[in-house]
């Protein structure tokens, strides 16, 4: 069997993480080139891999060579790559957000249902072992009935002046649209329709960018169940780092990112004021060096190996997307969104 022929299209920070995410297709993948407008960043790259790369300024003079692509690009960049990728019949794995518009998207849904060729989004964190364990033990409900899900994510990051990163109209938006979209996805994905929510963001502590730096979401699904976000990219200092916490009638599960563990928290007593309650802790699963970008890529060859629909397909990409939007314009009108009729599952395939 040829291996599938991949090109890197963007060789900043995350195309360099990217390009040490393909051990588990070993053999069944060729990255036979790397394109970015700086070269040396482009053969930066290429010194990383284990064979040489065709290295090139312009995406469009590598489609030849290559199968594949993956697009590693600024936001306001997708839509018109990734466009000119399918249309050239090539397979797309999209960084995400897949694009900064309801119109660019949906016209990414189109052609690659017209051209037959496998559009997936990198939302790669549906891959983490982790967070897929945590998800089974939630939907056969091991611990009882989930009522409350808070995932939180505290980094620094700070764009220098003039970044793309920056500015809403290349970014998208603020943090909650460029980051958060992974976990509005992963809150859909896990906890199924939402019914009503919020956003609330802020610049402050970030005034480097446009939108807001830090962002908090609380949405209510249709199981009474509540899911909620806290992202900042303003955090100087933090424990928390990325974790999440899943309330059930019989106990607490936690993801602890930083220390690739999850716990299951159980038989605490009846708060009673100035006593510590007890409780007991139990590692349920620990996978300290995961790769969820490896895992992502194996199962983007497979599709398109076999013609399998992606687990993290444009359509439930645009739907969690649609999500964000209706809480942007709930905020922005100071009111609480009506999300019913959207979510995962909403939409035609």
């Amino acid at each position: 069997m040829n291996p599938i022929r991949i090109a890197i299209i963007g060789c900043g920070g995350m195309a360099r993480a990217h390009a040490n995410r393909f051990s588990k297709v070993v053999g069944e993948v060729e990255i036979t080139a790397l394109v970015d407008i700086e070269p040396e960043r482009a053969e930066a790259v290429a010194r990383l891999l284990p064979k040489p790369a065709v290295v090139a300024t312009d995406y469009r003079e590598i489609l030849p060579l290559v199968d594949a692509v993956l697009v590693v690009l600024p936001h306001q960049l997708h839509h018109p790559v990734a466009m000119e990728c399918l249309r050239a019949g090539k397979h797309v794995l999209l960084e995400k957000p897949m694009a900064n518009t309801e119109a660019e998207c949906e016209e990414l849904i189109r052609t690659a249902r017209e051209t037959g060729k496998v559009l997936m989004v990198a939302y790669c964190m549906r891959f983490h072992p982790l967070v897929v364990e945590f998800k089974r033990l939630l939907d056969e409900k091991a611990y009882g009935e989930l009522f409350q899900l808070s995932m939180w994510t505290e980094q620094y990051t700070h764009f220098p002046e003039g970044h793309w990163g920056n500015a809403i109209a290349t970014l998208g938006g603020g943090q909650f649209f460029s980051h958060g979209c992974h976990y509005i996805d992963l809150l859909l994905w896990i906890m199924g329709k939402p019914e009503s929510g919020t956003h609330v963001g802020t610049r402050l502590g970030t005034p480097w960018m446009e939108g807001e730096g830090t962002s908090h979401v609380t949405l209510k699904f249709e199981s009474g169940a509540i899911g909620y976000h806290a992202g900042t990219w303003g955090a100087r200092g933090t424990r928390l780092g990325a974790s999440f916490h899943a309330h059930c009638t019989e106990g607490m599960l936690e993801i602890n990112f930083r220390e690739g563990k999850l716990y299951h928290h159980g038989k605490a007593q009846k708060h009673e004021p100035g006593l510590a309650a007890p409780q007991n802790s139990t590692v349920l699963l620990e996978a300290p060096n995961a790769k969820p970008t490896d895992e992502e890529m194996h199962h983007f060859i497979e599709c398109i190996r076999t013609g399998a629909t992606p687990l993290t397909d444009p359509t439930s990409s645009l739907e969690g997307l649609r999500v964000v939007w209706a809480l942007y314009d709930a905020e922005r009108s100071g009111r609480v969104a009506d999300l019913r009729g959207l979510g995962l599952g909403t939409a035609a395939p």
